[in-house]
């Protein structure tokens, strides 16, 4: 499977030691994870600052990847995510590389969705003309975001944790019982970090102030400009990156962190 990193973050943060340098760094991953494997069909990045987004995507070893370095380097926002890959559905391409956009809504995804080439039309059914011409990949997690967004576009007032529901729920009808579905899953309208963790592995730590990291003596953001307004953020993971106080993500739940950087999270209705 995939290795996933977020952070949502009350001030603009940077997280090259995380994606670099860190004792189990997203980089380490991408050449082997906690589990022995490698992560190496490709990676990418994207972050929102200042109310616009940007993503970058390389199909790749991040491990074999000087990009990947410079681009961790200059990642900075109140919203990250990177993303290491192990393709299960949808040939390593630059189409189904991780995160996948529209507009300024972000997702990444570690799992799969079973038989998916059954359940691919069952999903392409609920989309309009214009959600559906818009996917560019074969991946499962390009079309899960699809749906989100239509989700979206049917109900302007649900806050996202329900959206997240309701894709799940979907999904989750359209799969064969006997069938273990993963959708571990972080996304963002642009403004909220959403998400769920189902049936893989999933970390969060959080910050009253800005991690001051051991590896490289400075704080991972601008102190300066904080000024009088607290700073807070929550960072998930698939595995523990740092030394840390992190906690596992309930199995079976889906999450929120707000732009006051605050953690919240629930199980998924049964």
């Amino acid at each position: 499977m995939c290795r996933l990193y977020a952070l949502r973050a009350t001030h603009p943060t940077h997280a090259a030691c995380e994606l670099l340098d860190a004792q189990n760094s997203l980089i380490r991953q991408s050449e082997r994870d906690s589990r022995g494997l490698a992560n190496p069909d490709g990676w990418g990045m994207a972050r929102i600052l200042d109310g616009e987004g940007q993503c970058f995507r390389q199909v790749k070893p991040a491990s074999a990847s000087e990009t990947y370095r410079n681009e961790a380097l200059a990642l900075n926002g109140t919203i990250l995510m990177a993303h290491v890959r192990h393709a299960t559905v949808g040939t390593p391409c630059t189409e189904n590389t991780h995160p996948f956009r529209h507009g300024n809504a972000f997702l990444i995804h570690n799992g799969h969705i079973p038989a998916f080439d059954e359940v691919r039309p069952k999903l392409l059914a609920t989309l309009s003309d214009t959600r559906r011409s818009a996917i560019q990949g074969t991946t499962d997690s390009e079309h899960v975001l699809a749906l989100l967004l239509e989700l979206c576009a049917l109900h302007p007032d649900a806050p996202v944790d329900e959206i997240t529901e309701m894709a799940i729920l979907r999904i989750r009808a359209w799969c064969n019982e006997s069938a273990e579905l993963a959708l571990n899953l972080i996304w963002s309208d642009g403004h909220v970090l959403a998400g769920s963790r189902y049936n893989r592995t999933l970390w969060h730590t959080e910050r009253t102030a800005p991690y001051l990291c051991p590896i490289c003596g400075k704080p991972h953001a601008d102190v300066s400009a904080i000024g009088s307004a607290p700073y807070r953020a929550t960072v998930l993971a698939s595995e523990r990156i740092t030394d840390e106080n992190w906690h596992a993500v309930p199995n079976g739940s889906i999450f929120t962190v707000d732009a006051a950087g605050a953690l919240s999270h629930r199980p998924i209705t049964e």
